[in-house]
């Protein structure tokens, strides 16, 4: 069988080396390094693959990503996400807001009351009193 390798550089392998000898990776990180150090070993990708118990397919896209990213590729590409509706100043006015006086006829803020306050005075277009109650659980 042909055996189908990478060659790291020194610079490479010594990096790879000593970031398993820190011992402080996750297990992705610590994967992919070790699969790539195994790679450069000479070792075959399906002897790799149950070395650090993964398929197949997944050491092979590990090393075409480290032939095109280098050492970068052991950390994953930042994810999309859902994008942030209620920024950080936000946030704060709305904390800010639970920190004033309470509205006449009302002896102290509820976390719906503090969320249909926001929404009337501007703050934010639309948050739930779940939302405003997990900000307020942020702050000390």
């Amino acid at each position: 069988m042909n055996k189908q390798h990478i060659t790291l550089s020194d610079t490479d392998r010594s990096t790879l080396t000593d970031l398993l000898a820190r011992g402080t990776l996750s297990a992705k990180t610590f994967k992919r390094a070790t699969a790539l150090l195994e790679l450069d070993r000479g070792k075959t990708l399906v002897d790799v693959a149950a070395t650090v118990q993964v398929s197949y397919p997944t050491v092979s896209s590990w090393r075409d990503k480290y032939i095109s990213l280098g050492l970068r590729s052991l950390n994953d590409a930042p994810r999309s996400g859902r994008p942030i509706e209620i920024d950080g100043q936000q946030r704060a006015k709305i904390t800010a807001l639970a920190c004033s006086d309470a509205p006449e006829g009302h002896a102290r803020w509820s976390l719906r009351l503090l969320a249909e306050k926001a929404v009337e005075s501007g703050l934010c277009e639309h948050v739930s009193h779940s939302l405003v109650g997990n900000m307020l659980k942020k702050t000390t």
